[in-house]
């Protein structure tokens, strides 16, 4: 599923501000109705080093983009993980299922 990448600094302001909070176990989700799917991830200099970052970037990247074909309305996306030791694939994209199917945001 093709989604845009968020990159304006005005852009993620809206959805922070305006946007709906959903949270998991190893990620918050914060979403706006859009025009079309978009999404960003935010990783600070509190999750490590770039590596780490990086790698967790990578993982959500590809977590939202398998769930991201389920969706039923295009959405806004901002996915902020919790600070942790260690970061998995499956953890990421359990969460994002579950948060998709509570928020009634997929067609399932």
């Amino acid at each position: 599923m093709k989604y845009r990448s968020i990159k304006k600094k005005k852009e993620f302001r809206k959805i922070l501000t305006a946007g709906k909070r959903a949270y998991g176990a190893a990620l918050t989700l914060v979403y706006l109705p859009a025009e079309e799917i978009s999404m960003a991830v935010c990783v600070g200099k509190k999750y490590g080093k770039s590596v780490k970052r990086n790698r967790v970037k990578r993982l959500l990247r590809e977590a939202f983009r398998l769930q991201a074909a389920r969706l039923a309305r295009p959405c806004a996306f901002l996915l902020i993980p919790k600070v942790a030791e260690e970061y998995s694939f499956e953890t990421f994209k359990r969460d994002i299922g579950g948060i998709f199917n509570r928020e009634k945001l997929t067609n399932a």
